[in-house]
């Protein structure tokens, strides 16, 4: 199987919110975070996502999620492409929809929402909320101060237990 590249991650934290909040209205909606399907993927038009999800479903070694609202769960809010590796939780891809990008985006706290579940997943498998995963060299500060990242070397950046737990904690009350 040919190796694939390693990319770095530029997501960007617009804000840390308890769920995700429109942008205009500041009204707060609920979220849940579900395994991606092969009958959800049909919704998934290339043109929409910067990254190939139907090439991270097909993968075996890594579980896609989706983040919608709960009033409207047809609607995909944004996604997560994550690994389990033994001892922690390495996360490949996450993206925002095309509607929840730049200054026009609908919802602020998509990339916050994701992050935050792949700690939960982490720490439900019993890793103690760590998660890994590379960055683009710009975005490394970016990434230590809104999420109190660790850089570790190159690109490859962690969270540690302390942190996982802020983030969850923002995000899932229960």
């Amino acid at each position: 199987m040919k190796q694939q590249k390693a990319i770095g991650l530029d997501f960007e934290l617009d804000k840390l919110t308890n769920s995700i909040e429109n942008a205009l209205t500041s009204e707060v909606f609920d979220t849940e975070i579900v395994r991606l399907t092969n009958k959800d993927s049909r919704q998934i038009r290339k043109v929409d996502w910067q990254f190939n999800w139907h090439k991270e479903l097909k993968d075996e070694t890594k579980e896609v999620y989706k983040l919608t609202t709960t009033n409207n769960p047809t609607i995909i809010q944004g996604l997560l492409s994550i690994e389990d590796k033994s001892d922690h939780i390495f996360m490949h891809l996450i993206e925002s929809s095309k509607f929840n990008k730049g200054k026009e985006k609908v919802y602020l706290g998509v990339p916050g929402n994701l992050v935050a579940y792949a700690c939960k997943v982490s720490v439900d498998k019993g890793y103690e909320g760590f998660l890994a995963f590379d960055a683009k060299t710009a975005m490394i500060k970016h990434y230590e101060q809104s999420l109190f990242a660790t850089h570790f070397r190159g690109k490859r950046m962690f969270i540690e237990t302390g942190a996982a737990l802020k983030l969850i904690s923002q995000y899932f009350k229960s």
